[in-house]
């Protein structure tokens, strides 16, 4: 990502939201807006967003299995391996439940009246949710497990290529042969060159943005920015909840370490990661931070912060979460129990296979929109916000590494001696 393309998808959200207002405001429903809208931004923005989900499934299949080959074999990693993978897997539960329950409980994007609604609905693409999430219990189960797998991609069954991507990454930890590592390889150079493409797309965010907008202003005037700033501040409220609460209780009952020394210590790795919004790019200084600042074991904190820059996102899961689900309520479709268990679920695995790199979650989020029903032309708004939520949920993912390194190194080897502690 360039260094001025933050400022440029701001720009493009402030043009949008100008134009189409201004435009709103002039013309109303004429029939020459709705010409320009249907002809010119609309297209604009649809094919933006093609070009997102065209990079979903190899991002997904690639980024997923090396998460989950990145953990290593487990039999020959022990102890330190299973209890990073166990505390991943809670923390990421943890984020994700906490951002859901914050937008049932404030449900920042109700609020547009009926009719707006309906207005809106009648121009949103129409996108099919997946048939697997339109069951339960048994039949959920058995569908998670597809029959066959380049079925399952054609039909966009992203649940089943999630469980098939985690098994192929518990192939290649439990196959430690030569061809193993040479196709493992050749996950990588796809899963770079999905990353690169991602990076070209994103570049063209700031033009997306702008058609995107536009489309949703000209037809509902301003309305639409109470329900942004709301998500926002829920998103926001969120992730300093699980920061300084959860990390905190983490950190003192399994870790056996004072919040307020922890707190302290990692004040570096906060600060880079915000201002980076990149858990590879922080890596180097999350290393230092845990063994000079905090006392960890080397081989501890080594292990679980490289595992943690890629399959520890709890930040990304938890933004995740709540961008589905205001996105749901923006656009006035219900999920039921059932459908936001499964989009729990999913932001779990997305957590595991999102790339620690800025707007590495935003195909994710795509994803997820048209396996439960939401239109995604949405997404348009959350872009236009997204660099100072990136940076807010990167400082959340490599706190989380952290923490996860304190309270996996208790009880593997006794603390280097740290002044002040």
């Amino acid at each position: 990502m360039s260094r001025g393309l933050p400022f440029r998808m701001l720009v493009g959200l402030l043009a949008g939201v100008v134009l189409g207002v201004a435009a709103h405001l002039g013309l109303g429903d004429s029939p020459a807006l709705e010409r320009f809208v249907r002809t010119v931004t609309e297209p604009v923005g649809k094919i933006f967003l093609r070009l997102l989900f065209m990079l979903v499934i190899p991002l997904i299949l690639s980024g997923l299995a090396l998460g989950v080959s990145g953990v290593g074999d487990l039999g020959r990693l022990g102890r330190i391996g299973i209890k990073t993978l166990l505390y991943t897997v809670v923390a990421s539960t943890l984020a994700v439940l906490l951002g859901v329950g914050m937008v049932n409980l404030f449900r920042p994007g109700e609020g547009l009246s009926p009719a707006l609604r309906q207005r809106l609905l009648a121009h949103a693409s129409a996108v099919p949710a997946a048939a697997a999430t339109g069951t339960t219990g048994v039949d959920f189960l058995v569908n998670l497990v597809p029959a066959n797998i380049v079925k399952a991609m054609g039909d966009g069954d992203m649940l089943a290529v999630m469980v098939f991507a985690l098994f192929l990454g518990l192939g290649l930890a439990m196959v430690r042969t030569a061809p193993a590592r040479r196709f493992e390889e050749a996950l990588e150079g796809l899963y770079e060159v999905v990353m690169r493409l991602l990076g070209v797309v994103i570049e063209a965010a700031p033009v997306g943005v702008a058609a995107l907008l536009f489309s949703l202003t000209a037809r509902l005037g301003y309305e639409v920015l109470r329900q942004l700033g709301a998500y926002v501040g829920v998103v926001v409220a969120s992730l300093a909840i699980h920061q300084f609460v959860v990390y905190s209780l983490s950190v003192s009952w399994l870790g056996g370490m004072s919040p307020v020394r922890f707190f302290r210590g990692v004040r570096a790795a906060m600060l880079t990661a915000f201002s980076t919004a990149s858990s590879n790019a922080t890596l180097p200084t999350a290393l230092a931070v845990a063994e000079r600042e905090l006392g960890l074991p080397p081989h501890v904190s080594r292990f679980v912060l490289t595992v943690g820059s890629t399959a520890n996102q709890n930040g990304t899961a938890l933004f995740e979460g709540v961008t589905v689900l205001f996105l749901a309520q923006f656009y006035g479709v219900h999920l039921d129990f059932a459908r936001q268990l499964t989009v729990v679920f999913i932001c779990i695995l997305g957590g595991i296979g999102t790339a620690g790199v800025p707007a590495g979650s935003i195909p994710v989020v795509v994803m997820i929109l048209g396996m439960v029903g939401v239109p995604a032309e949405g997404i348009g708004m959350i872009l236009g916000v997204d660099r100072f939520l990136d940076m807010c949920r990167t400082t959340l993912n490599v706190t989380g590494d952290l923490a996860a390194a304190v309270v996996v190194s208790r009880g593997e080897a006794a603390r280097a001696p740290v002044a002040g502690d």
